[in-house]
């Protein structure tokens, strides 16, 4: 998509993206390391930093099991505070959308229809590889696993919807967990899978990195050995980990990317950065639906789903409420 464009990188706006380029992370080892230590056990929940909360909860989950009888109050309190707390994100999403689309259209005010010829072929080529990826790839995976990604699809429907509007797979979670649980997934699998997959399997995220890349570099008139390409796409598989967050998260991270491979220049992003709500959808799209392929594979493969309840779901017929799930039942599906 960026063949023809001849952009002379001396002549791009890299005020636009200094921003963004301001707040990448350190991509050394060492670098990673600190960036998702917190330090103190209060500081991750008042920051932007998904990791450190992930990382939080999880050496504090294996606490609260380790202590036994005597975490109880504190686990049925955090039972409790879910609650409200997914009712409250549920408010604040219902109105989100409005937000998004006022953003959407301050890009296309701003830049204009008529500059967006390639950067449209962009967009609608990150639309196809998306929906190639979740067709194909999730769709053999899921067929394997004796469902349908495309009845999952529509059982998810509203959420999906959602977060086409926000731009952010981060607004649906609190539903994704709670319809997970009801289509017969074990509770401790949906709880354990689905938050750790909104940081660590972010489909979406990593093909919109390595095709922006590509795009840069072609639209700048930047040759990439195969060398140059597999370590983008090597970092892109690293780095897309930490892409959590807030809705356009994944730019930010892309200037990390860049910043590894100094062929592509970083001040290239300024030419998708009109568009990157467009490919933001999409990205958040691929995330979320990749997310619940994951959820219901690893309750199959730790024999934490009952798949009769699981199929009856998907095609629509009407259940009882969910029980806990039987190892044994579930075993025997």
């Amino acid at each position: 998509p960026g063949a023809g464009m001849h952009i002379n990188v001396a002549d791009l706006d890299q005020k636009a993206v200094q921003g963004f380029v301001a707040k990448t992370h350190d991509m050394t080892l060492t670098g990673f390391v600190m960036d998702i230590i917190p330090k103190t056990l209060i500081s991750p929940f008042v920051g932007d930093n998904i990791l450190q909360v992930l990382l939080v909860a999880v050496l504090f989950g294996v606490a609260l099991a380790m202590v036994g009888d005597a975490g109880k109050p504190v686990l049925n309190f955090f039972e409790a505070l879910a609650k409200p707390v997914f009712k409250l994100v549920a408010i604040v999403m219902k109105v989100a959308p409005i937000g998004a689309f006022g953003a959407m259209a301050f890009t296309i005010g701003k830049f204009g229809l008529s500059s967006l010829v390639n950067l449209a072929e962009l967009v609608a080529a990150f639309y196809l590889t998306s929906f190639i990826f979740v067709t194909v790839v999730l769709g053999v995976v899921a067929r394997l696993c004796g469902f349908s990604v495309f009845k999952l699809c529509r059982y998810l429907k509203e959420e999906l919807l959602l977060v086409l509007g926000t731009s952010s797979s981060e607004s649906a979670l609190p539903s994704l967990m709670q319809k997970m649980e009801k289509a017969g997934c074990k509770k401790s699998v949906v709880g354990l899978v689905v938050p750790t997959g909104y940081s660590f399997n972010l489909d979406g995220t990593n093909i919109y990195m390595t095709l922006a890349a590509l795009f840069i570099a072609q639209a700048c008139d930047v040759e990439l050995t195969l060398g140059h390409q597999i370590m983008l796409l090597l970092v892109a598989m690293l780095s897309s980990k930490g892409a959590a967050g807030v809705t356009g998260a994944g730019f930010i991270t892309l200037a990390a990317t860049l910043a590894v491979v100094p062929e592509v220049p970083v001040a290239g992003m300024a030419l998708i950065l009109g568009v990157d709500r467009f490919m933001s959808e999409c990205r958040s799209i691929t995330n979320f639906i990749g997310n619940a392929v994951a959820t219901v594979v690893v309750s199959r493969w730790e024999n934490g789903v009952d798949m009769k309840r699981l199929n009856s779901v998907l095609d629509g017929e009407p259940v009882a409420e969910l029980d806990p799930v039987p190892v044994a039942v579930a075993a025997k599906a």
